[in-house]
């Protein structure tokens, strides 16, 4: 019994030190302290030291662990590791890590997170937002620019060209804005708000396109060429990447160059002959300069020895010779300029090339490099403000529609759909501050751009699904007075762009994910690939017992953290949030664990296991998201009132960070390993709840009543009361209707009956008669049911005014539509 408690003190003691990651040697001395003690007090003799010793000398002097242990397992890795593509291993290596890689770590360090400043707008930016967003929001005519014109109105392009919208990623010197991605954000969230052919408009140019490409890879001649007049609107972008055969699989792309020898200007210069078919390109239809990718192939090594130079990228005039530009697609009834492009053996010459001719074969590693700074920007902060928009506008609505005599907001079926839309308005927005601020550190994150793309945009459809329901009629009914339909109708754009979510989700979050933010599987790659065998051996020694530690210590965290209900994981608040930061923790360790266990068991073949691999990612995902809505709470001030949408989120977030972990553990590859992690991982079950009715009603009250919290969820949305903009009405009649609701029940107290919230024109009447409002109060009920009236009723027309070119504007703008 005592040889028993002992082998417990020392497996206790090496746990501990593996849970608390305490390096090798340090571990070693800590257990043969315990040998040492049990030696002296107990029945630890010789047999044992023996035993120990065996075990320890080898792990911890390098020459005997290298030659003996080391050497035979990296034999056998180099044979079973599947060799990695060259687009594979461009895509690791343009992205950097962030608060991802603490997540995979295990054990993320909280106080590190909440060091980094917030994103705030500098005197310039905020200038911006307040004077040409605001404009060229009041600007905007929905119905004129979705049924009459398929396209923004000339002066809303001329002012976006004049204020300079397309040149917030461009710098001063070039005579850009050279605004923070966090200001951008701001900017397109304003704007998607109001229309999303506006904000695609603005977006698609300040991200990936020729503009952020010039800028980090061009040329000198190449910048001061295009740079100054893409600043001032004079050129227009377009980046053409997607063809018919290559979607989502970007690097199968068939369109091809050919260098070869040709006219141009006159004169002999070496070039290349184009021939591509690509579609869905934005912008297109009205790009004054294209930029193409392509595979550039030099059979005849004019430039090198190399046959197959790979993706190239090049800047291609719109005016160019053979060069098929100007039809449009029609995406979803949402006429943003979109359409393709076609060439068939095109010349230009070399220089052509984004960076000049030895830049050729680099367009891949440009194009990710781009698109992991582009991806957390563009769609995540179109999706979070249209959502924002949504969950005021629908809060709004549910306070003003009235049915069985109360407001529909009142109604439970109402409050389920008004907590998910605030709720998720308030995450959405904190993974967009928390992700561009990343971006303005200098991080390139490749796998959180993943992440905010795929799960920002699956939220918004979900938010705008829900938001369509509440609204019911009003929503489907299309018309000037409908906020709503197109944004609806086009949700399935931002699902499908920039890598479809299906492809981002099975494949590319955690794909890369394991790759970039494990601290060892990628240096046991590159160790696999060096060529001096010395250096190889020693690399991978090194980064072999790193793994093998780190994948011991997330096995004891998680199996303390399961037991222990992660009650004892430290925090750096102990508040409300507290349980919130154990929880992310927990799950950080379980995919750490669990990473390192489907490797094992899976090898290369993990990442066709689409499945497997998706839920993986689901787990690293939902534990960005909720550290993005902690660290907004404590940067907003840890306000109590805002806590129903803290919570909400949190509670929302870790519940399905959950399932997936248990769909992960049902569906392990090895079904008996998966129940004993179960076991191991949740031992008296699940942990986390979805949010409750009673966390749903306080938040649907919120979003119905005007409040300092209601408007910091709304926070630089264009609510304006000026010319047709929706958003604006709802919000000044909410406030109004909430004004007159005490008038309305005096009238009914007075007449002794529950009148409905209608005609209100008429109970202003009574209450005259009775005595009970003054001709003031009076006024006010006839105001606000002209308004009430407004926002409920939708639009009808007659045929003619349903057909296109045969609407009351301008003959310019009839014939913009029948060129539509």
């Amino acid at each position: 019994m005592t040889s028993i408690l002992w082998f417990a003190a020392i497996v206790a003691v090496l746990a501990t030190c593996s849970y608390l990651r305490i390096k090798l040697f340090h571990s070693t001395a800590a257990a043969a302290a315990v040998m040492a003690a049990g030696t002296f007090f107990g029945p630890i003799g010789f047999i044992s030291w023996a035993i120990f010793l065996a075990l320890a000398l080898p792990l911890n002097i390098v020459s005997i662990r290298q030659n003996f242990l080391t050497a035979p397992i990296f034999k056998v890795y180099k044979k079973i590791m599947p060799e990695m593509s060259k687009t594979e291993q461009d895509a690791i290596d343009a992205g950097t890590v962030w608060w991802d890689g603490d997540i995979f770590s295990g054990n993320p360090d909280w106080e590190s997170l909440h060091q980094v400043s917030p994103g705030r707008l500098s005197p310039e930016e905020q200038a911006f937002m307040d004077g040409p967003v605001e404009t060229v929001c009041a600007m905007v005519d929905e119905w004129q620019i979705n049924h009459e014109l398929s396209d923004l109105p000339p002066e809303i392009w001329q002012y976006l060209k004049d204020n300079k919208f397309f040149a917030m990623i461009i710098k001063k010197e070039f005579g850009g804005l050279e605004f923070s991605a966090y200001a951008q954000s701001r900017v397109l969230q304003k704007l998607a708000g109001v229309s999303s052919v506006l904000s695609s408009t603005v977006g698609v140019p300040n991200s990936l396109g020729p503009g952020e490409l010039l800028q980090h890879y061009g040329t000198e001649a190449q910048k001061q060429q295009y740079l100054p007049n893409l600043a001032i609107g004079k050129e227009i972008p377009c980046f053409a990447l997607t063809s018919p055969e290559a979607g989502s699989d970007a690097g199968a792309i068939p369109d091809q160059g050919i260098v070869c020898k040709g006219e141009w200007e006159g004169k002999e210069v070496l070039g290349m002959r184009l021939t591509f078919n690509k579609r869905y390109i934005t912008l297109a239809p009205v790009a004054t300069v294209v930029g193409l990718a392509f595979k550039l192939y030099d059979p005849d090594q004019l430039m090198g020895d190399e046959k197959e130079l790979g993706i190239t990228c090049a800047l291609i005039p719109s005016n160019t010779k053979g060069l098929d530009i100007g039809n449009r697609h029609f995406p979803l009834n949402v006429p943003f300029q979109n359409g393709p492009i076609r060439g068939e053996d095109i010349f230009v010459p070399l220089d052509f090339i984004i960076g000049g001719p030895e830049m050729a074969g680099q367009g891949w590693r440009m194009l990710v490099e781009c698109l992991s700074v582009g991806r957390c920007i563009t769609l995540p902060s179109t999706s979070a403000g249209g959502v924002k928009t949504i969950a005021l506008a629908t809060g709004a609505y549910s306070r003003i529609r009235r049915q069985f005599k109360l407001p529909i907001g009142k109604m439970e079926g109402i409050e389920e759909m008004l907590g998910t839309i605030g709720g998720n308005a308030y995450l959405m927005d904190a993974v967009t501050r928390m992700s561009t601020r990343a971006v303005d550190l200098g991080e390139k994150p490749s796998v959180i751009s993943a992440i905010c793309k795929y799960h920002l945009t699956e939220k918004m459809r979900k938010c705008v699904n829900d938001a369509m329901d509440v609204h019911g009629g009003k929503g489907v009914m299309l018309g000037p007075n409908n906020y709503l339909g197109r944004g609806y109708q086009g949700a399935p754009i931002a699902i499908t762009v920039e890598g479809a979510n299906i492809l981002t989700r099975n494949m590319m979050i955690y794909g890369q994910g394991a790759m970039r933010c494990h601290p060892f599987v990628l240096e046991e790659l590159k160790a696999a690939g060096m060529a001096d065998k010395d250096a190889a051996l020693e690399a991978f020694d090194s980064a072999l017992f790193g793994h093998i530690g780190f994948a011991i210590s997330n096995i004891v965290r998680s199996k303390w953290l399961g037991l222990t209900g992660a009650r004892f994981a430290s925090t750096p608040f102990n508040d409300e949030t507290k349980r919130y930061y154990q929880g992310v923790s927990a799950f950080s360790a379980n995919l750490a664990m669990l990473s390192d266990l489907c490797m094992a068991l899976l090898g290369g073949d993990l990442k066709r296991k689409e499945r497997i691999s998706a839920r993986l990612g689901d787990i690293l995902s939902y534990a960005y998201l909720g550290s993005a809505v902690l660290k907004r709470y404590d940067d907003d001030g840890r306000l109590q009132d805002d806590l129903p949408f803290m919570h909400w989120a949190m509670q929302d977030t870790l519940y399905n960070a959950e399932n997936a972990l248990i769909d992960l553990l049902d569906n392990f590859p090895s079904p008996v390993l998966g129940k004993v992690l179960k076991v191991m991982i949740m031992p008296f079950g699940r942990k986390h709840k979805k949010p409750s009715d009673k966390l749903d009603h306080k938040i649907a009250q919120i979003l119905q009543t005007p409040s300092q919290t209601r408007t910091r969820l709304g926070h630089g949305q264009f609510v304006t009361r000026v010319g047709d903009n929706q958003l604006g009405l709802l919000e000044q009649t909410l406030k109004d209707i909430i004004t007159v609701e005490p008038i309305f029940d005096r009238v009914c107290s007075k007449l002794g009956e529950k009148l409905p919230f209608t005609q209100l024109n008429k109970v202003a009447d009574k209450g005259l008669e009775a005595g009970v409002v003054n001709e003031q109060e009076a006024e006010l009920l006839r105001r606000v049911e002209v308004q009430r009236l407004q926002v409920i009723n939708v639009d009808d027309f007659t045929n003619d005014e349903l057909r296109l070119g045969q609407s009351s504007h301008s003959e310019a703008q009839t014939k913009t539509v029948k060129a539509a």
